[in-house]
């Protein structure tokens, strides 16, 4: 995750949208769905740097390489 951040970091929605290269509105979608956890403040949400990680962790599609062309 960039500038050195941990799991306890709190994440925008803008912050979470820019480092997967989403719009906010793919990000709000994650949590109303409750993919992607979150906390809310106020009117805004914040996402746990840990609850990031597990989201794109759970993401991570395995390519199978023997049904690829030459």
């Amino acid at each position: 995750m960039p500038n050195g951040s941990s799991d306890d970091r709190l994440w925008t929605v803008a912050e979470v949208a820019n480092h997967m290269r989403v719009s906010n509105m793919t990000v709000y979608r994650l949590i109303k769905s409750g993919q992607l956890p979150a906390l809310r403040v106020g009117k805004n949400y914040r996402i746990r740097g840990k609850d990031l990680a597990a989201y794109l962790e759970a993401s991570v599609t395995e390519i199978d390489r023997s049904e690829q062309g030459p």
